[in-house]
């Protein structure tokens, strides 16, 4: 059965190959890295590698030395018809530098790390507010690279913490202290987590949206999933004791309620999903109170990182 399920992983990983191509959207970061990425990891085969730069390669033609940002979304117009994007910039983008960094260190480009680097040193400088929390989208003039705007897009307002986007910059700011060890990464990353943990519920998994003004509010079991990774790794890298036993000690709370019968679903249900009660976009009334793909992937990362760090 191990070599079976390993077969059909590699089958649908191999099938994602054409999109090394896309130059159209910033997910090519989440699509070719976490699959191709693991794929390398666990096989060694040349070939992976190669799919990685050439996916890295094409991620960075949507980087502007001007905005100092690879773009996200290619709208002009945003989804409430009110308002007008030029350059927008969302918090889910850090995921994507993983790709750039592991490409550069493999390959010796510069280049990628540059781009990966500034990314991240512009999102740290003008997504977050004075209290670490994280705007979803920040706008840009492409012309001179001054902030427009500044909104939360699939939250509750332009001005609340949204649950997933939280999760992002916890993980991005994390991941990247891990693949450059500059310090101002790890003192944001420690920065978010400390804000996390003063308002995340008893059990961990946070709701859509902090600042949802109702109690009965729904969870997002992705977003407690991503943070749950998030958390295992940064206790690695905190040198106070205590914040170290506080990331990890979250974590496996969170992990612990994923694992609970109210979120994890019985084989053969939930449509074959691991975990259930996720939430996409509510204000779109998309995805709502539903599996996601990146709420089972995260979940089974934190699980593995956990597992490791138990000994």
């Amino acid at each position: 059965k191990q070599n079976t399920w390993k077969q059909e992983a590699i089958r649908w990983t191999e099938a994602l190959e054409p999109l090394k191509k896309q130059k159209g959207h910033h997910d090519i970061g989440f699509l070719i890295y976490c699959s191709f990425g693991n794929a390398y990891r666990l096989t060694k085969k040349e070939e992976y590698k190669q799919i990685i730069i050439e996916a890295a390669n094409s991620l960075c033609t949507r980087f502007s030395p001007k905005t100092g940002c690879i773009k996200s979304w290619n709208y002009r117009k945003s989804w409430n018809g009110k308002d007008e994007w030029f350059y927008p910039v969302i918090i889910d983008n850090m995921m994507n530098l993983e790709l750039l960094m592991f490409a550069s260190k493999a390959f010796d480009n510069d280049t990628l790390e540059y781009v990966a680097r500034t990314h991240a040193n512009t999102t740290l400088k003008n997504h977050f507010r004075k209290d670490y929390s994280s705007y979803h989208l920040v706008d840009y003039d492409p012309e001179d690279g001054h902030v427009r705007s500044r909104q939360t897009v699939q939250g509750y307002s332009n001005e609340s913490s949204w649950g997933r986007g939280q999760a992002w910059a916890l993980y991005g700011y994390t991941m990247m202290f891990r693949m450059t060890r500059d310090e101002k990464y790890l003192e944001h990353a420690e920065n978010i987590a400390d804000m996390l943990l003063s308002r995340l519920p008893v059990d961990g998994i946070p709701y859509w949206d902090f600042d949802a003004p109702n109690g009965n509010e729904y969870r997002d079991a992705s977003a407690g999933a991503i943070m749950a990774s998030a958390f295992v790794e940064l206790s690695g890298f905190a040198t106070d004791e205590k914040a170290r036993q506080n990331y990890l000690s979250i974590a496996e709370k969170q992990l612990r309620t994923l694992a609970s019968s109210h979120y994890l679903a019985e084989p053969g249900t939930n449509c074959n999903f691991i975990l259930k009660h996720s939430v996409g976009n509510l204000p779109e009334k998309s995805e709502v109170d539903v599996p996601l793909s990146y709420a089972d992937y995260y979940f089974l990362e934190a699980l593995l990182r956990y597992k490791k760090a138990m000994g």
